[in-house]
């Protein structure tokens, strides 16, 4: 036991002598050899000792607070370019040249991309290392800006490595073996996918879209491994209904809304014949908003609309714990009412279009209105998975890219506006 303490403490010693070379003046130009002693030390850390070399980027790194408040000092009483420059470089903590110093290493994008990883498990118990994390996330947007990533589409050709990260990393609807996997990559269904120049053999993130005669209300049909390939004259819409990242660690840089612009393009140029690019989206979050009693404020929304809110929420008895015992019950959409089926489809109408543009709100539709979508259709038993009608009641959305106006919807967005359908406003 000892000695397997000393150990630990020598590999940790190792690792910390190891950075502080890097970031030396001799590191600033033998950064590769030295990085890579960095990297092979920190991979001999266990887990806690990761930790506590993030404790010590933390403690270590940070920019003089001295130096700081000087150019600060200097640039508010003389705002010349010069001292604009001398404040951007003091404020910046020294670890990010030790990251910039890492990513010269053979495998140090690999690895940045994975200690960020491992830092963001440890963020929810250990605030103190949000600053490593954000000089990281900022270093990882530039590395990896849509400009420098490189979109392929996947097909049963590809290498089967690959096929097996598509597999394991589908994060909204499972692909069942390599039946499923066969099926959602035939000429009718497409995958793609981005990648980067450092990370050749590893997908980032990865599209699956249906090429269909018509925009669809449902997922079943789409995931069915046994359905009919479509023939290519029949296609008028590409529907995206499923996009999952491949790398954790690489969460809050911003890519999938480049590479649905991308894959749109490039089928459009394909497939003239395309008409429509839509998706059929999940709704994570609904009825956890719709069990909790969030109340929408009056103030907000017009009265005759509050109101059939309120008269919405009594036919599901939202006040009581009836329906949250029949959900833990087993409740099917198919068991529901005609009021019933009235009442989610309007509460969930107004949830996405009062909630959407808010913190906390859905990270669904955040991302497909942000992205310049508008919200199109909501759909009753679109998903009736029991992972489906868990989140949404089965109920799915159908958010709509109109490749001409995206620009004009992002903008609207940002600025608190949600872009909503008829048949949407319609059921409030």
């Amino acid at each position: 036991m000892i000695l397997d303490n000393l150990l630990k403490a020598r590999h940790f010693t190792k690792t910390v002598n190891a950075t502080k070379r890097l970031l030396s003046d001799r590191g600033e130009s033998n950064a590769a050899s030295m990085a890579s002693d960095v990297i092979e030390n920190f991979y001999t850390l266990e887990d806690d000792q990761r930790a506590e070399y993030f404790h010590y980027l933390a403690d270590k790194f940070n920019p003089s607070p001295a130096d700081v408040l000087s150019a600060a000092q200097i640039y508010a009483s003389s705002p010349n370019a010069d001292n604009l420059v001398w404040l951007m470089k003091v404020t910046e903590a020294p670890r990010q040249e030790l990251l910039r110093r890492l990513n010269r290493a053979p495998g140090g994008t690999s690895m940045i991309v994975d200690m960020r990883h491992q830092l963001l498990k440890l963020l929810h118990k250990k605030p103190e290392l949000k600053a490593v994390d954000a000089d990281m996330q900022h270093l990882l947007t530039s590395w990896f800006n849509p400009g420098f990533l490189k979109m392929h589409q996947v097909d049963w050709k590809s290498p089967a490595h690959i096929l097996e990260k598509i597999i394991q990393h589908e994060a909204v609807h499972e692909i069942d073996g390599w039946d499923d996997l066969r099926r959602r990559l035939q000429p009718d269904r497409r995958c793609f996918s981005f990648f980067h120049p450092q990370l050749s053999e590893e997908p980032l993130i990865f599209v699956e879209v249906a090429l269909l005669p018509e925009i669809p209300e449902a997922i079943g049909p789409l995931v069915n491994k046994k359905s009919e390939v479509i023939e290519p004259n029949q296609y008028k819409c590409a529907i995206f209904y499923s996009i999952s990242n491949c790398q954790p660690g690489l969460r809050g840089v911003s890519m999938g809304n480049f590479l649905i612009k991308r894959v749109a393009e490039s089928l459009k140029k394909e497939f003239p014949s395309l008409k429509t690019f839509c998706t059929l989206s999940p709704i994570p979050g609904f009825m956890e908003w719709l069990t909790s009693n969030q109340e929408l404020s009056s103030d907000d929304i017009k009265p005759a609309v509050y109101e059939k809110y309120q008269e919405a929420c009594k036919v599901l008895n939202l006040k009581e714990t009836s329906w949250n015992e029949r959900l833990q019950s087993g409740w099917h959409p198919d068991a529901a009412t005609a009021k019933e089926k009235e009442a989610l489809m309007s509460l969930c109408a107004f949830y996405l279009m009062t909630q959407s543009s808010r913190r906390g709100g859905n990270s669904v539709a955040k991302f497909h209105l942000g992205n310049g979508a508008k919200l199109h259709r909501i759909n009753w038993a679109g998903d009736l998975s029991k992972k489906g009608i868990k989140q949404s009641a089965g109920l799915m959305v159908n958010y709509l890219y109109d490749l001409e106006n995206v620009e004009d919807n992002h903008e609207r967005f940002v600025n608190g506006e949600i872009i909503y359908s008829r048949s949407v406003s319609q059921l409030i």
